[in-house]
């Protein structure tokens, strides 16, 4: 069974300070990154990867994404 209640998350690119994050609702760390992605400006100078900082707000549990825009692929940051 997965869980889809709605929660919330603070959203940061990783080389930015956590007061730089915006407030996501949604159900999984994942959604949530995707939706910050989606509005985010897309600045990375001539680096093409970014990584994410997902936390949510109730358990405080953090994940990182690593996304390489060109290729298109995610992983688990280091």
């Amino acid at each position: 069974m997965t869980d889809t209640r709605v929660r919330l998350f603070r959203v940061h690119a990783r080389r930015l300070a956590t007061s730089h994050g915006h407030l996501v609702s949604e159900s999984s760390f994942e959604a949530a990154a995707v939706v910050w992605l989606e509005g985010w400006p897309g600045e990375t100078g001539t680096d093409t990867t970014v990584s994410i900082i997902v936390r949510d707000l109730d358990s405080g549990l953090e994940h990182c994404f690593g996304i390489d825009l060109d290729a298109g692929a995610v992983a688990p940051c280091d």
